[in-house]
Parts: structure tokens; sequence; C-alpha cells
């Protein structure tokens, strides 16, 4: 009987949310369990890496000048195994807001990866980026958008009649935009909309604030299933500042929701065509658009069915590279590209 190989995937925030959320379907996918036994190992994000025993590692850990080094050390121990780096956050649009020094962001970004056979970005935006900055041979470039198991999404029912709620589902953190959504919300003058806010986070305090007096306006912290915080709400709004893909806009086509969002990254792509896209974050146009959402709603079709399966046939590309006691190809001879 033939030993499967074994895929070993760093992680270095377990915080539950996108990441933690794709890793269990790479676990629990059949197709991808026939190919090899994925492993998690959470780390810490200073000290060493630890020293694996696997057939091929990936990583989903945080790129920095600080953690630059114990990557290094990783790729000199383990120079005979295949590595893999999942980017799940940078994007043009986080560069543009949170990089002060962009050349040494991106020199430190060409070095990290270069450690790598191959980089998986998790949208076509993301990855254009990564190729247009030259910070990824375009040769050692994987595309794969992420997947969750969307049976219960598709199982809930689309809404019917004129929408009434308007749902915001994710971490309360300045990336998700719900200051934007709460300013424009407020600016809505019919008194039976409700903004249902899903999550927290750093800034639920301030967000919270902002809602002020505003009763039409509830904060529901966490919720424990994704499919309930969706069943209770008509629209999804996501005006983030910056998105690597944007699973909440997947879920909510998956369930007939329309989506009003920011047409910044991976949002482009995971909303898909009928949502209705807010150029930049003034808050007159969000209210705008929010009105025009509530009286000439945009149904989305359902995602489409092959989601999980095109996330699987696309990681099970990237397993067929294993060859187990092997010296992997050097970066520059990476051929796959779906860019």
């Amino acid at each position: 009987m033939s030993t499967r190989p074994v895929v070993l995937h760093l992680l270095d925030d377990a915080t539950p949310g996108g990441v933690t959320r794709v890793l269990e379907q790479i676990q629990t996918c059949p197709q991808l369990g026939q190919r090899a036994r994925h492993e998690l190992r959470i780390v810490p994000r200073k000290g060493a890496l630890p020293t694996c025993r696997a057939d091929m590692i990936v990583s989903h850990l945080s790129l920095s000048w600080r953690s630059l080094p114990r990557l290094i050390s990783l790729r000199a121990r383990h120079a005979s195994t295949p590595l893999v780096h999942v980017e799940h956050s940078y994007t043009e649009a986080f560069a543009a807001l949170n990089v002060p020094s962009r050349l040494r962001f991106f020199a430190m970004l060409r070095s990290a990866y270069a450690l790598f056979e191959t980089v998986v970005a998790v949208s076509e935006a993301q990855g254009a980026w990564l190729v247009r900055r030259r910070l990824v041979q375009a040769s050692a470039l994987h595309v794969i958008p992420p997947a969750v198991d969307l049976t219960g999404f598709r199982a809930l029912t689309a809404p019917v009649g004129a929408p009434r709620v308007i749902g915001a589902i994710g971490r309360l953190h300045r990336q998700k935009g719900f200051d934007v959504l709460i300013r424009a919300f407020r600016d809505l003058p019919d008194p039976d909309l409700s903004l249902h806010v899903y999550g927290t986070g750093p800034e639920e305090t301030a967000l919270r604030a902002l809602a002020k007096d505003d009763r039409r306006i509830r904060f529901f912290g966490h919720v424990g299933s994704a499919t309930e915080a969706m069943s209770a709400v008509d629209i999804v709004a996501m005006p983030s500042r910056w998105e690597a893909y944007g699973l909440v806009a997947l879920e909510a086509r998956a369930c007939g929701r329309p989506i009003v969002c920011a047409d910044v990254d991976g949002l482009l792509e995971s909303a898909g065509p009928e949502a209705t896209f807010v150029r930049g974050h003034d808050v007159a146009r969000w209210t705008a658009a929010l009105n025009e959402a509530v009286i000439h709603p945009a149904r989305p079709s359902k995602a489409a069915d092959l989601v999980e399966q095109d996330f699987a046939a696309a990681w099970s590309e990237i397993l067929s590279g294993i060859q187990k006691g092997n010296r992997p190809a050097p970066l520059l001879s990476t051929t796959t590209q779906t860019v």
C-alpha cells in the first residue's frame, strides 16, 4: 500500500476567520485527501520556525523584514522540500494605504517570495499586481481563489420583496470600512431600514460611537454560524479598503443576497458581475449606492456550483509537483501560470 505524501501547512495567526476556514476546506476535501495528508501546525510569530518532516511545506505566514531571517533558515533546513507560500494579505490597495516606503516593502516581498518554488495569489487582481510590480516571477505564480463549503449558504432561501436589512459581516477593523458604511447608512431617510453588524474587533467601540442614537443600527457581535448572519440580512455591504479576496461576498452570492461593495482588489472577482461596485469611500457616494440597492436590488445568480471543485482541482495541480525525496526545481523553472 502506498503512503500518501505529507503536506504541512504553517500558520502564525489562528484567529477564526477566512484563512482558518480555507485551511479547514483543504483538510476536509476528499479529493485533496486522496493526494496527500494535510497537517496544520500553528507557530508563533517570533522565534525560529521548526524543522519539519513533510513532503511539501505550505506557508500561510505573515511576511515582514522581521520574519525574513526565519524564512531563510526554513529554506536552508529544507533544501530538498518544495516550499509554497499563500499570500492571504498583501494587495495593491493595502500597499497604497498602509506602506509609507514602497521600495523597502517591495524589496522585502521580493526577497521572501524568492525563497519559495511557488507563490499562490488568492485572486487574479492580487496576482496581476504581484507580477506587475515584479514581486513574483510569473512562471512561479498560481492563482487559486479561496473556497469554503457553501452547502449551507446554497440551502438558504433568497430574500423576496423590498430589502429591509443591510448586513455588515466581518472583523471590526479599519480594513473593512464599516465606519464608512455606518456614516452612509445614517444618511438614509427610511425609518424601516436596519443595519446589522456582525463581528468583533478593535474598532467596535469607535463604530458603536459612530452609530450614536440611530436605533436602526444593531451590533450582534460574533456569531457561531456564518449562515446564521447571512440568513438574517437582505443585502450585504462590503466597503473594504483592501481585500485580497472576500469570502463573505462569495457566501452572499451562494445564498442570493445582493452585494454592495468597494471596487478594490479581489472583491472585483468574489462579488460577481451583478454586484454594485462603489468607487472609493466617499460617504455620499455610498449612501446613494445603498439607497439604489434598496430600491432596485440586483439579485445575484447563485455562486457557481463548481467553486469547491475548482479549488480542489487547482490545489491538486500544486500537489502534483510533490516528488518525495527529490530536490525541487529552481524557482525560475517553475512553469505554471494562471494570471
